[in-house]
């Protein structure tokens, strides 16, 4: 299997963000009363900010922060209390550790754009730009990094993989016509969203196809219902298959990966970069 690697290097004020030499931890920090996994546990910004310290102790390259859950049958926030909860959680940690780049996880882009004035770096899409027809033009308008994750309001696929594929491709069409530079550019299949069981464990085996679109990948699987399915366990016991589904996806060509068990899953990484990075058959770009 050739891997292909893309260097990427994201200098923002402290921040740096290095894609090509080792793959990414993003750690997740909910700060939400009914996020799936970790609702309610961070919505106080001081046990948020000590939680995201422990994060980058334990490795995490940067850092996600989402002030509304987005799980099935999920109840939307209004922007106003979005805003209240992430602002004050991403101006404490860039104040603690102005070095580590956050992400602000928002479909909305009054919310993207806020976070980012307020010590955020990085835009993390769920609908890939598709949601708020202002969120590629705040990320073009900011010069910032965007994540753009697939997602469908159904599940009415011709072809699954193919669709996919030609979804995302629609979203990188529609950010680079808003004025996004293609290096700024970062997709997500969107394991979980607009998809049942089987397609994500189908995603999975062709995560190398989005690989091949032209930009770096990331892979946000931790903790996920597909999972749990397959092992039949709590929300709470899935280090082990989330940790599967990371060295697979690494793999393929995944650069960055979103995770909750961070001190576990970087000693996953560690070892896949070990095999992967030192390869002869990666090729970068």
């Amino acid at each position: 299997m050739k891997t292909t690697i893309y260097e990427r290097n994201f200098t923002m004020g402290q921040a740096v963000l290095r894609l090509g030499q080792s793959t990414q931890v993003m750690g997740i920090l909910n700060v939400t009363p009914d996020s799936f996994s970790d609702g309610g546990r961070y919505v106080d910004p001081d046990t948020a900010v000590r939680h995201a310290l422990k994060m980058m102790l334990d490795g995490a390259d940067l850092i996600d922060i989402g002030g509304e859950s987005t799980r099935p049958g999920y109840t939307p926030v209004s922007q106003e209390e979005e805003l209240a909860r992430v602002i004050p959680v991403i101006e404490a940690i860039h104040k603690a550790a102005p070095h580590i780049p956050i992400s602000i996880d928002t479909y909305k882009a009054e919310v993207a754009r806020q976070a980012i004035l307020a010590g955020a770096h990085i835009i993390n899409d769920i609908w890939g730009g598709k949601g708020d027809p202002d969120m590629l033009k705040v990320a073009a308008e900011l010069g910032c990094p965007i994540i753009l994750m697939h997602n469908r309001q159904d599940m009415d696929y011709t072809d699954f993989v193919e669709d996919v594929v030609a979804d995302l491709k629609e979203s990188v069409r529609l950010a680079l016509a808003a004025g996004v530079r293609p290096e700024h550019i970062i997709l997500d299949p969107g394991i979980g969203f607009a998809k049942n069981g089987e397609h994500n464990l189908k995603l999975m085996t062709q995560l190398d196809r989005l690989n091949q679109i032209g930009y770096p990948v990331l892979l946000a699987t931790s903790r996920k219902k597909f999972i749990r399915s397959v092992l039949d366990l709590p929300v709470d016991d899935l280090v082990e298959g989330t940790a599967a589904t990371v060295a697979f996806g690494i793999a393929q060509g995944c650069q960055l990966v979103r995770v909750h068990d961070v001190k576990s899953i970087k000693r996953t990484v560690k070892m896949c970069d070990a095999m992967i990075y030192t390869s002869a058959v990666v090729s970068r770009e």
